[in-house]
């Protein structure tokens, strides 16, 4: 069997080298990814851009079967997601810390942390990633105003993938 952190570097290679896919058994294990699955989408603020797509996650990466490992394969089917189009002039990029879901708000019938055109200051939460059960407030490193939100509500994310574009003052 698999660990997680071998699963997830399987995935990885087959996203960076933009794999049609592999199959992988072993011992009555078996894993399957399925990559380059192109949609056509709008990205926010910018043209089309065709991207993997998850089977039962937002599109972003391989999708990722397991016979034998029901619960870990969903969650390790995290790819960095496609960069924005670029960031507006002078902006600093907030990026994820860790992989998880991105949450804007604490809970889901609470207003947003933060909004396109909200001050922050540095130390502010403007959001909240979740993972393993953990809910990890990520706050901002500068003082300015936000100026884009990249990925949706509920989306997951992956170390080092751009969360928001900060208008710095």
């Amino acid at each position: 069997m698999l660990t997680f952190e071998q699963i997830k570097e399987l995935i990885e290679l087959v996203a960076q080298n933009r794999l049609q896919g592999m199959e992988l058994e072993r011992a009555g294990f078996r894993l399957k990814i399925d990559g380059q699955q192109v949609q056509a989408a709008p990205a926010p603020g910018g043209p089309a851009e065709a991207a993997p797509q998850y089977a039962a996650l937002p599109a972003a990466a391989p999708a990722v079967h397991a016979a034998a490992v029901p619960a870990a394969a969903p969650a390790a089917a995290g790819a960095p997601a496609a960069a924005p189009a670029g960031p507006p002039a002078g902006s600093h990029i907030l990026t994820s810390p860790i992989v998880g879901t991105f949450y804007r708000a604490p809970s889901p019938d609470a207003d947003s942390f933060v909004e396109i055109g909200s001050r922050v200051k540095k130390g502010q939460v403007l959001c909240i990633i979740e993972a393993m059960k953990l809910m990890n407030e990520i706050e901002s490193d500068v003082d300015g105003v936000i100026a884009e939100i990249y990925p949706q509500n509920a989306q997951a994310v992956e170390f080092g993938e751009p969360l928001f574009a900060i208008k710095t003052s």
